[in-house]
């Protein structure tokens, strides 16, 4: 799959989900990188990410900042090409939906995805 095509798919996927899911996010960014996983396990890359503010700090800046999404064209397409039968349709989807659940679980002050994500890092990294 092409980057132009990835676009078109997370543009076509987003525009399924209702409006209220996407209240005060600013933006889902699809970047043409691979995006190496910060835990710098070899072969681990990150799909997409979630990005808040955090709290306020007394630089005042996080107001400004916002609340996106990031998808990675290039994570995507570096696991395509070890599996030939990779769906990239249903990986999207299931990136975007769980940045999304960040997202939500952050205007609810929640962290339960972010401590579900930190326990599948951990238990992969005793796999390995």
């Amino acid at each position: 799959m092409t980057y132009e095509a990835f676009v078109d798919l997370v543009t076509r996927l987003w525009d399924e989900i209702p409006e209220e899911f996407k209240v005060e996010l600013q933006g889902v960014h699809v970047l043409p990188q691979l995006k190496e996983d910060p835990s710098g396990l070899p072969g681990v890359v990150r799909l997409g990410e979630y990005t808040d503010p955090g709290p306020p700090s007394v630089f005042a800046g996080h107001v400004h900042l916002g609340r996106h999404i990031a998808l990675y064209y290039g994570s995507f397409a570096e696991i395509a090409r070890h599996d030939p039968g990779f769906d990239w349709e249903a990986e999207t989807w299931e990136t975007l939906l769980h940045e999304l659940r960040h997202h939500v679980e952050s205007l609810a002050w929640r962290d339960d995805l972010i401590q579900e994500d930190v326990r599948r890092l951990e238990a992969l990294k005793r796999r390995r």
